[in-house]
């Protein structure tokens, strides 16, 4: 996509902007646009490469020529190819085509706008998390605590049940001593140890080995859930330590089961 906006960019932008220097209808010409202060400003900054100077001085313009479209395209290029503010670029665009609606070139322009677009929509995903997510964080957290404690305390009356040879278990109600010479029961192991994790936890705790996934180059948290059918909340909530934006190669994440 990136060479899509390159090649539109060098082929197509330098086209436009000559074109546009000829294709106004009568009463409003293209030199009134060009004549406006704050746009012969904004050229000369952008001659000298000052494009923060010149992309203020192309946002002036229509605040005093309301009309001026030339302006508006001039500060989409600018806000496309050399700050990178996709939404800004996109805005420009736009007013462009509203105030030219039959321009020959807006299939162009459209182009940008679509390429805006899908930039701008590759930092939704990775971008700050919300308050809804943050809180849904929080709820799975106090919820991990939880389990950690009810499994030491299963661990601990596991291990002051167990049974230990020739000794009757001290609790009432409990069978009878073996008859001499009949099998005693044998002890009960010890509990798992328990992981640093909370879904280490429940799976030790319940006899079966965790579920991995080593992290290949450009996998994120999102094609990883998606690939074994989990959420990304549940994935992240189950590997605290890793930080969803820097995952790096070779990194192993526990998987949690899919009810969770």
């Amino acid at each position: 996509m990136r060479f899509l906006v390159k090649a539109v960019e060098s082929a197509l932008l330098p086209a436009l902007a000559l074109a546009l220097c000829g294709c106004l209808p009568s009463g409003q010409s293209q030199l009134d646009e060009e004549k406006e202060p704050h746009f012969l400003a904004g050229k000369s900054r952008v001659n000298a490469m000052d494009y923060q100077g010149g992309l203020e001085c192309f946002e002036k313009a229509p605040e005093a020529n309301p009309r001026s479209g030339l302006a508006h395209f001039e500060a989409a290029v600018l806000c496309e190819n050399h700050k990178h503010n996709y939404a800004a670029a996109i805005y420009h665009f736009e007013r462009y085509l509203e105030l030219r609606p039959n321009d020959r070139y807006a299939d162009v322009v459209n182009q940008h706008i679509m390429a805006c677009k899908q930039e701008l929509a590759k930092t939704v995903y990775l971008g700050p998390v919300t308050q809804s997510l943050q809180r849904e964080f929080e709820n799975l957290s106090q919820q991990n605590k939880a389990l950690r404690e009810e499994v030491e305390r299963w661990k601990a009356k596991a291990q002051a049940q167990a049974i230990t040879p020739g000794v009757a278990p001290p609790a009432s109600g409990a069978p009878k001593a073996a008859k001499p010479g009949a099998l005693t029961a044998t002890p009960a192991p010890p509990a798992a140890s328990l992981s640093n994790t909370n879904t280490m936890d429940r799976l030790v705790a319940g006899g079966a080995a965790p579920r991995t996934h080593t992290v290949k180059p450009g996998e994120t948290p999102a094609a990883i859930a998606k690939r074994y059918g989990l959420r990304v909340n549940v994935l992240l909530a189950a590997n605290p330590r890793i930080e969803a934006r820097r995952l790096q190669v070779g990194q192993a994440l526990v998987l949690p089961s899919r009810q969770n």
